[in-house]
């Protein structure tokens, strides 16, 4: 199923995969009047080819967006971002990263114009209810920065909720789109926003529909630990008879994949192989910590009360979202194929001082 109709445009448009790397300074003239002062190291070369590096932008450099761009960093990329506030720089500072405090509703072209020193960008800012997606009101402004720039990829994370309630099914990238919430119908748009905006730049452009993110700090471990309260996404979550979700270590692997295969207006569903009931894995995290830490946790009101906690004939079967465009056309293997992989691992590296002290 088409879900816009980009996919029908792109074979007539070369893409910019290849396209030197050269001449920054003409092009910054040409494409924008202001001027911000670019990071001496955002024009680090290969000391064999001559080519600057790999250089990912990351607008929204939230839970997902850091865990990426450590890999990256590993993997000696030049990584910059954005974030919403001073604290969360000067943070993402310290990890050695390059970051713009960045209000998508009223962008800066100053940091819009950076990204022409990029050769990959990955757009993690969710759309607003109401509003829709921020970035892409702006969708003229990028385009006339952006034109004859040096990005290459670009990439957009969505989420399955595109797909609706469908009654335990299992959904592909091909099954047709109901989205029920207003936030998933924003999120639809949003698709559709970005994956014509990397036509008309001629970039390569991948969307990411991503299950539940979970992993170290952001998790069922913690979240009984910390004893917090169920918010009412989650209350809503433990009704479904399915949820598909997926570790971060995982959405960052098939990132990376993504990378080395770029593609035109691909869709896929990031998720592991277990779409299971939040309940259960909770239950299983439970477990988890009662073998590790014997007698030091009390029961987690946010498990123990969710039943009572349910409207009323509120149950659903949710959806099973398949990987299996993922594994085949990226080769992702799954580092976590489900949340006992992935829960084991967070508990394991969890040592006896955050039991005792976790952070707010």
């Amino acid at each position: 199923m088409e879900i816009c109709p980009v996919s029908g445009r792109f074979p007539a448009i070369p893409f910019r995969f290849s396209q030197s790397l050269t001449d920054f300074s003409t092009q910054s003239r040409r494409m924008s009047p202001f001027c911000l002062k670019v990071p001496s190291n955002i024009f680090r070369s290969d000391a064999d080819s001559g080519q600057l590096e790999s250089r990912m932008f990351i607008l929204g450099m939230g839970f997902v967006g850091q865990f990426f761009a450590k890999e990256l960093q590993r993997q000696r990329w030049v990584v910059s971002g954005t974030c919403t506030s001073i604290g969360k720089k000067k943070k993402l500072e310290e990890m050695g990263f390059d970051v713009y405090v960045f209000n998508a509703n009223e962008p800066d072209p100053e940091v819009l114009n950076i990204l022409n020193y990029h050769t990959h960008v990955l757009v993690s800012i969710p759309p607003v209810v109401g509003i829709g997606d921020l970035m892409l009101r702006h969708e003229e402004l990028l385009k006339n920065i952006l034109t004859g720039g040096n990005l290459q990829w670009l990439c957009y994370l969505s989420s399955t909720s595109v797909y609706g309630d469908r009654g335990g099914e299992w959904v592909d990238e091909d099954y047709p789109i109901t989205p029920a919430s207003e936030l998933a119908k924003a999120r639809l748009v949003a698709e559709e926003g970005w994956l014509n905006l990397g036509c008309d730049l001629r970039l390569s452009t991948q969307i990411f529909r991503l299950g539940g993110i979970y992993g170290p700090g952001r998790s069922a471990i913690d979240t009984i630990i910390k004893q917090e309260p169920s918010s009412e996404v989650q209350k809503m979550r433990s009704s479904k008879r399915y949820t598909s979700r997926v570790h971060v270590a995982d959405i960052s692997q098939a990132l990376n994949a993504a990378v080395h295969k770029p593609s035109l207006g691909k869709i896929y569903n990031i998720v592991d192989d277990d779409p299971s009931p939040r309940t259960e894995v909770f239950m299983f995290a439970r477990n988890l910590i009662e073998k590790k830490w014997p007698g030091q946790i009390k029961q987690a009101r946010s498990l123990d009360r969710v039943e009572s906690l349910m409207p009323k004939g509120s149950s659903r079967d949710g959806k099973r979202v398949s990987n299996a465009r993922m594994k085949r056309e990226l080769e992702v293997r799954l580092l976590h194929p489900d949340y006992r992989s992935g829960l084991q691992s967070i508990v394991e590296h969890i040592d006896d001082s955050f039991l005792y002290n976790p952070p707010s």
